[in-house]
């Protein structure tokens, strides 16, 4: 049996879900003799919220602050890609803090994914893991486009100029809508990445590469340095991969001159991994979470919650109040709301004796199990189809139970 099927037939509930994550974790770290840090992206929900950005350092240092001085840390990530910046700080972060990083990829590690994971002293990957291309995507009028592709065709005109001693038209009307800054700018962002894993690969992954496998040579920096370039180099080779979500996979890896640990090779190990990233696809499926950050003593979800739409509003005039039914992503608790737009100690009495509950002051429900549903979306968007302000009642915020 599958272990999404197996999941799914023990009917876990989120609760469950993200216990037996913490549970799985505990097992690994046991298995690896290390300490795990689960970070996943729900990939396949399409948010722009999805990318790795500056509040995900911000969050990974926090939960692993506490933790510094350890000598081992694995670090699974999936993730589409995003920040190259937010990906160096988390990067610097972790070589600061800890011994030896190995980064576990069973998932999507994409673009910026890539870069972290280039960093690790070890890469671990399943036969479901992929990471992919490093060339840097910039903004070109309307569209995003790949700086390679963009610097290459800029190469391009350059020698046809030189060699015809003219431009076709549409080219030169192309080429004079470039200014120096913003080529100098895509040329920026194109080394960005590539001096990154140069420079991570040199420092961490090739740290201990000190005899060459199928020469038996002693390895000295320049080697280093120079395997580092042609692997950076093919990374972010557009006209090599031809699409920037390309999946490398591990033999593709080895190819280019970089060793993978395969963790299928280990049967337990690879269990636990498999079962990891089947519980966080579950986790994603059946709640509104669309990150996981996750160790074996805490964790934290963020979640996309969707606005509740009010009830029918009337087109003459605003409504007096509205009525919300919220539901705890999850436990399944409903909570049911009432929001007044007139001050009416009348509004208050009628629906707090029908078993309703006023707004929260603090924008929040405590659920009885202790999850915190913020509902402050669902409040910016009420208001702005009312176009009033919900009154509150005159009294401090509560936590509903």
């Amino acid at each position: 049996m599958s272990y999404m099927n197996e999941y799914i037939e023990k009917g876990y509930s989120a609760y469950e879900l993200e216990v037996e994550l913490q549970k799985l974790i505990h097992k690994y770290n046991k298995e690896r003799n290390t300490y795990l840090f689960v970070f996943s992206t729900a990939n396949e929900k399409r948010l722009r919220e999805n990318q790795l950005d500056q509040e995900d350092y911000y969050t990974i240092f926090d939960m692993l602050n506490p933790k510094k001085g350890l000598s081992n840390l694995d670090f699974y990530l999936e993730t589409p890609g995003g920040s190259g910046e937010a990906a160096e700080e988390i990067v610097r972060f972790l070589h600061n803090n800890f011994s030896h990083i190995s980064f576990v990829i069973s998932g999507e590690a994409k673009s910026a994914g890539t870069i972290m994971a280039l960093s690790g002293h070890e890469i671990f990957m399943t036969e479901t893991g992929s990471l992919g291309p490093i060339d840097a995507q910039v903004p070109l009028g309307r569209s995003i486009v790949s700086a390679y592709d963009y610097l290459e065709w800029v190469k391009k005109k350059r020698e046809e100029a030189e060699k015809n001693e003219t431009l076709n038209p549409f080219d030169a009307i192309m080429i004079a809508q470039i200014t120096p800054g913003e080529l100098e700018g895509i040329e920026h962002a194109y080394k960005y990445a590539q001096d990154l894993v140069i420079q991570w690969l040199t420092e961490y992954k090739f740290k201990n590469w000190n005899i060459t496998e199928e020469r038996g040579i002693s390895v000295t920096e320049e080697m280093k340095q120079n395997r580092a370039k042609q692997i950076a180099e093919t990374l972010c080779n557009h006209a090599k991969w031809r699409l920037h979500g390309r999946s490398i996979k591990i033999q593709d890896l080895h190819y280019i001159g970089l060793k993978i640990n395969q963790i299928d090779d280990n049967p337990r190990l690879a269990e636990l991994v498999y079962r990891i990233q089947t519980v966080c696809r579950l986790i994603f499926t059946s709640t509104t979470a669309y990150k996981i950050y996750a160790t074996q003593d805490t964790k934290l979800f963020k979640h996309a919650a969707p606005i509740k739409q009010p009830n029918t509003l009337p087109p003459a005039s605003p409504p007096e109040v509205i009525e919300a039914r919220i539901n705890c992503p999850q436990c399944g608790k409903n909570y049911t709301l009432y929001m007044k737009f007139i001050d009416d100690p009348k509004i208050d009495n009628d629906f707090l004796s029908k078993g309703f509950l006023p707004y929260p002051r603090n924008d929040k429900i405590r659920c009885s199990c202790n999850y915190e549903i913020d509902l402050s979306g669902m409040r910016n968007e009420i208001e702005m189809q009312v176009g009033k302000k919900i009154i509150l009642k005159p009294k401090r915020g509560v936590d509903y139970e």
